[in-house]
């Protein structure tokens, strides 16, 4: 007789696509109330398993999915859907020129009249959704408008809007504050209940910590096991993941080369956020930046890279002023900047490895209109190796590798380019904590050759992992510059939440 208290059980699933055994005999379960963590890096099996339990993939003969103890054949993403089975993806699925009331409701039954959109009952539906889950979103607003935060908080509320029994969340707090954060964890402890349970996927160990009871993990297409949350330190389901121990509480285990500055940006300030903002940047020194979303650590980047318009201030390389009022003037000066959105605006997706790690040197590739070839083959092949950067070749395209390696092939980019000074903006989001590893190491060794890092993450492990200083922002000014031996995840977030008025009280 099979367990009531399951809700999901999965048994032998695989997966083989063309060449490649995705998963193999894996096994999962998933209790009556229960929030799952489901772990692993990337590559490790979490999409494609899921996937396949949400009818986007059939597995391959031999295994098995029971829901409520009775068995079920998943044949599409609408079966599943009607079984009960929804996912929130990490990708965001929204039509940007329609409003969110449409994007919630288009397509589904009993949204249409004599052949028209019921535009009224969709902005109807939409407020009862939002007032239900305490979200302040405007249905009529065009989803275009609207900040990635708010969007994943839309994917969610579609997600909740179903009649689902099990609800499978993909990194869905890679875009949101620590308040929307909060929120979002609330609406998941209201989910689950005596016939609903949630399978939460997150790189963010906090987080797993937080808010799962038990946590899964799959290493290279294998079921590894199941712990129960509470009775294990986060080190050990690290361990799990990669095979081998990680340091979960690290601090950095450098000093910078010297006192030399290297930058030094004074009195920065923009016509809608950023004011007054000072800071130095010693040489072979990794400045960590801290802050909520919102607090103006990105725009500091973009202003220093030239990506943005400054109204007031002066930046200093080696010493020297210069003027950096676009991109190639921060090019031009040493600077490179790794944007948070890699895929946007750090690489060209459908471009090959070659082409990613030359584009921003290709004045030194051409010669009268002509790409020396074999200069860029042989310079991608060096950083490939020199970065572990892990693909069958470098005319393999970037769609096709992890988030880790894209990374590290923005960094090659960068390298080439000899520049000085680095702005790492969300390092390794949506990399898996092995890959992040490897990415810190990496920084560490680019210090270490004399490279001085501007580093901005919204993990605060990460920022005391990495950073020699730690510059905290809030309402675009820095309320703080604290030394790592000082600096606490509790001192940090007490400047990151200064209230706007009592700053303002300050500067006056």
């Amino acid at each position: 007789m099979a367990d009531q208290s399951l809700l999901l059980e999965l048994k032998n699933v695989s997966k083989t696509f063309p060449g490649v055994k995705a998963l193999q005999n894996v096994d999962l379960t998933l209790r009556t109330g229960e929030v799952l963590g489901l772990c692993g890096e990337n590559g490790a099996g979490k999409s494609t398993l899921m996937k396949i339990l949400t009818g986007i993939y059939t597995m391959d003969p031999g295994g098995e999915i029971y829901l409520q103890g009775n068995r079920v054949k998943v044949k599409d993403v609408n079966h599943a859907r009607d079984l009960g089975l929804s996912i929130i993806h990490q990708e965001l699925n929204m039509v940007p020129d329609l409003t969110v009331a449409q994007n919630l409701y288009m397509g589904r039954p009993g949204y249409s009249r004599g052949g028209f959109i019921d535009d009224k009952k969709m902005l109807s539906d939409a407020r009862d959704l939002f007032d239900r889950l305490g979200m302040a979103i405007d249905p009529k607003a065009y989803c275009r408008e609207l900040s990635v935060a708010r969007l994943q908080m839309i994917e969610i509320a579609r997600a909740l809007s179903y009649d689902s029994k099990v609800l499978i969340m993909d990194e869905p707090t890679a875009a949101l504050t620590v308040q929307e954060t909060e929120a979002l964890f609330e609406m998941i402890r209201d989910f689950v209940g005596p016939e609903t349970g949630l399978i939460y996927i997150s790189h963010r160990m906090p987080e797993i910590e937080e808010i799962t009871d038990r946590v899964s993990v799959l290493r290279d297409g294998e079921y590894i096991g199941t712990v129960e949350t509470d009775k294990v330190e986060v080190r050990e389901i690290i361990s799990m993941m990669v095979g081998r121990q990680v340091a979960a509480d690290a601090r950095p285990k450098t000093a910078p080369l010297s006192d030399e500055i290297v930058l030094s940006v004074s009195g920065l300030s923009t016509k809608r956020l950023l004011h007054d903002v000072n800071f130095d940047l010693k040489k072979g020194e990794i400045l960590g930046f801290a802050g909520l979303m919102g607090a103006g650590r990105t725009e500091v980047a973009r202003c220093i890279s030239g990506a943005d318009h400054r109204t007031e201030g002066t930046i200093e390389v080696h010493g020297k002023k210069v003027k950096i009022s676009n991109a190639a003037d921060g090019v031009r000066h040493g600077i490179g900047y790794l944007s948070e959105d890699r895929k946007q605006f750090g690489l060209l997706v459908d471009q090959d490895v070659k082409t990613n790690t030359a584009i921003a040197s290709m004045d030194h590739y051409t010669s009268a209109g002509v790409i020396n070839d074999a200069k860029t083959k042989r310079d991608a092949d060096k950083y490939r190796g020199q970065l572990r950067i892990k693909t069958p070749s470098i005319n393999q395209t970037l769609n096709k590798l992890s988030g880790g390696n894209q990374q590290k092939v923005v960094i090659a980019k960068w390298l080439i380019r000899d520049s000085d000074i680095l702005i790492f903006d969300e390092p390794t989001r949506g990399i898996d904590v092995g890959a992040k590893e490897e990415i810190y190491q990496l920084l560490e060794d680019l210090t270490a050759q004399g490279k001085s890092i501007i580093m901005i993450s919204s993990e605060l492990p990460e920022v005391l992992r990495m950073s020699h200083r730690i510059a905290v922002m809030a309402h675009g000014r820095i309320t703080g510059i604290l030394d790592n031996e000082e600096a606490t995840q509790e001192n940090i977030m007490e400047l990151a939440t200064v209230g706007k008025a009592l700053m303002e009280g300050d500067a006056s």
